[in-house]
This record gives structure tokens, C-alpha cells and sequence, in this order.
């Protein structure tokens, strides 16, 4: 007991717990860093309105107007999908005679090379709730250490033990709720990010089979 008690006070140099919500802070500090940045990036920059987008790709392709697809394309491949597509009408637009396993590396490449970055520190956020939580936790250990210490030591009047049990219950308890304040909001942005995110996948999935099938089909 005594080992833990050194332990934990080396950690925590305050008795109100204060210093483990120092921690808590820092990781919800970067946590909302992370999410402000992956919000950005996964719902303004890299999201497209997919159907939309495709049909105007598919009218294009079939009316033989490559050229006019490859300008749309341009005009928005730092999104997702157009970034994609781009890659496989460039290589069909190249190709002098039709050759499927082409234009199928070419999707693939632009694929390899945009999931990555669409996951990209998202499960930082999953991992910093984590973290928030359990330091919140060894905040509240520390408190009931100190709780327990009090209601055991000798020579101390009962007034200072009621003192010092109240200061232990008050640093377990902030630690816990101000763990849990940062890890919640984490747990949420992390679970909405990731389900975007996925959503977008899906979508290049989807529609880049379709768009091979549709080069494929008009050449």
C-alpha cells in the first residue's frame, strides 16, 4: 500500500488530483486538434455527391465524350472519387487499344493511394478515449489512496481525517468525470468519422466497377 501511495504522489503533485486533469487535458486538447482536421478532410474535402457525380461521368463516357469527362474529373480530384476516377478515364483515354487490366491497376492504384489517407489519424481519437479514461481512472486510485490514508493515520485529529477523506473522494471523483468528458465526445466524433469514412469506400467500390464495365463497354 505504502509502495502504491509513493507511486501515485510522485505522479500527482497536487492532492486535488489536478495534475492527472492536466493530462486529460492535453489528450482532449489533441483529440479535438484531430477531429477538427479529419472532419475537414473527410466531410468538405473528400466527399462528393457520388450519384450525382457518376451519372454526369456515365452520360459523358456514352456519349463518347472522354475528354469532357477528364475535365470534371479535374475539377475535382482533390475529392475521393473524382481522384480516382480520374486515373482510370486517363488510362483509358490513353490506351490505344482497350485493355481492361490497365485501366483495372490504374482504379486500383488511385484507390491504394487514397484510402490511406481517408483513415489517416482517425484512430487516434479512438485510442486518446482510451487514454483520457484510464488516466482518469489511476486519478481516481490516487484519491481513494488518499482517502483510505487518512481514515488510517494516527496522531491525526478527526476533524483533519474528515478534511483530508473529503479532498481524496473530491480528487477521485474530478478525475473520473473529467476523464469520462473527454473521452465521450472522442468515442462519438471517432465512431461518426469512421462510418463516413467507410461510406466513402463504399462508394469508390460501387461506382469504379461500374465505370470499368462502362469504359470497357464503349471502346
Amino acid at each position: 500500500m505504502l509502495f502504491f501511495k509513493q507511486f501515485a504522489e510522485s505522479f500527482a503533485w497536487s492532492s486535488d488530483g489536478s495534475s492527472y486533469m492536466y493530462f486529460i487535458a492535453l489528450f482532449g486538447t489533441i483529440a479535438l486538434a484531430i477531429s477538427v482536421e479529419r472532419i475537414y478532410y473527410i466531410i468538405v474535402r473528400s466527399n462528393v455527391n457520388a450519384d450525382k457525380f457518376m451519372a454526369e461521368i456515365r452520360k459523358l463516357v456514352a456519349g463518347g465524350n472522354m475528354k469532357k469527362a477528364i475535365e470534371l474529373c479535374e475539377r475535382g480530384k482533390q475529392k475521393a472519387l473524382p481522384f480516382v476516377v480520374l486515373r482510370g478515364l486517363k488510362r483509358a483515354d490513353e490506351s490505344e487499344t482497350l485493355d481492361f487490366r490497365a485501366i483495372q491497376n490504374a482504379v486500383d492504384e488511385g484507390t491504394l493511394e487514397v484510402i490511406p489517407k481517408l483513415k489517416e489519424r482517425t484512430n487516434y481519437l479512438s485510442m486518446l478515449a482510451n487514454v483520457a479514461t484510464l488516466t482518469g481512472l489511476m486519478g481516481t486510485i490516487y484519491g481513494l489512496i488518499l482517502s483510505f490514508t487518512a481514515v488510517g493515520s494516527q496522531g491525526v485529529s478527526e476533524a483533519d481525517k474528515s478534511r483530508l477523506l473529503a479532498s481524496g473522494i473530491a480528487a477521485a471523483m474530478n478525475t473520473t468525470i473529467f476523464g469520462l468528458m473527454v473521452a465521450i465526445p472522442s468515442l462519438m466524433i471517432y465512431t461518426y468519422i469512421s462510418n463516413r469514412t467507410s461510406k466513402i469506400i463504399d462508394e469508390l467500390d460501387e461506382h469504379l466497377v461500374k465505370l470499368i464495365n462502362l469504359v470497357t463497354g464503349n471502346r
